[in-house]
C-alpha cells in the first residue's frame, strides 16, 4: 500500500515537471536578441504599478539594472552608485527583480533611498523571466545601457567599477 501512495506521488511529480517544462519551451520561443533594443519587460513597480518600455521618455538614455534585493553584489553595487545618482538625473534607471515579494523590493528600495531619484523605476518581473532570458543572464546584477535612441550601447554581466560604468553613461 505505501509501495503505491509514493508510485502515485511520482507520477503526480512528473506530471508537473513535464508541464512546466512544455510552458518553458513555449517562453524560449519567445526569446529577443537584446541587439533588437530595449527588451519588452512588464514589471510591477513597488507603488504596484505595471509599467513597460512605453513608459519611458524618448529621446533620453536607459540603464536597466537586473538584481535581487538579497544579492550582496547588487547591495554594494548601489551603496557605491548612490553617490552618483544625482549626476545621473537625465538617465532613466530601470531596475529590474525576478523576486515576486514585492515587500523585499520595497525594502531595497527604502534602505537606499531610491524612492528620492524620480528617473528610477523599480520592480519585478515575476515568473515571466523575460528580461533574464533576453539578456541571459547568469548572475546579478547585470546592467545594460541604452543610448537616446533606444540601441544598446554596452552590457555588463559582472559589477563594473563606478568610474568605468560613469564613463559609460557620459557616452550615451
Amino acid at each position: 500500500m505505501k509501495h503505491k501512495k509514493i508510485i502515485q506521488v511520482l507520477f503526480a511529480y512528473l506530471g508537473i515537471v513535464a508541464f512546466i517544462a512544455g510552458n518553458n519551451s513555449q517562453v524560449k520561443a519567445q526569446t529577443i536578441s537584446p541587439n533588437t533594443g530595449i527588451p519588452p519587460y512588464h514589471i510591477l513597480t513597488t507603488d504596484s504599478v505595471y509599467v513597460t518600455p512605453a513608459n519611458l521618455k524618448k529621446n533620453k538614455p536607459v540603464m536597466i539594472i537586473y538584481f535581487m534585493p538579497d544579492c550582496g553584489h547588487c547591495q554594494h553595487l548601489m551603496y557605491d552608485l548612490k553617490p552618483q545618482l544625482k549626476n545621473l538625473k537625465d538617465i532613466q534607471i530601470v531596475m529590474i527583480s525576478a523576486v515576486l515579494r514585492l515587500k523585499a523590493i520595497q525594502v531595497f528600495q527604502r534602505d537606499f533611498d531610491l524612492a528620492q531619484y524620480h528617473n528610477i523605476t523599480i520592480g519585478t518581473e515575476g515568473y515571466t523571466y523575460l528580461v533574464q532570458k533576453y539578456y541571459k543572464i547568469g548572475q546579478t546584477p547585470f546592467i545594460a545601457i541604452y543610448d537616446r535612441d533606444g540601441k544598446l550601447s554596452q552590457t555588463y554581466p559582472r559589477v563594473p567599477t563606478i568610474p568605468v560604468l560613469m564613463a559609460a553613461i557620459k557616452k550615451v
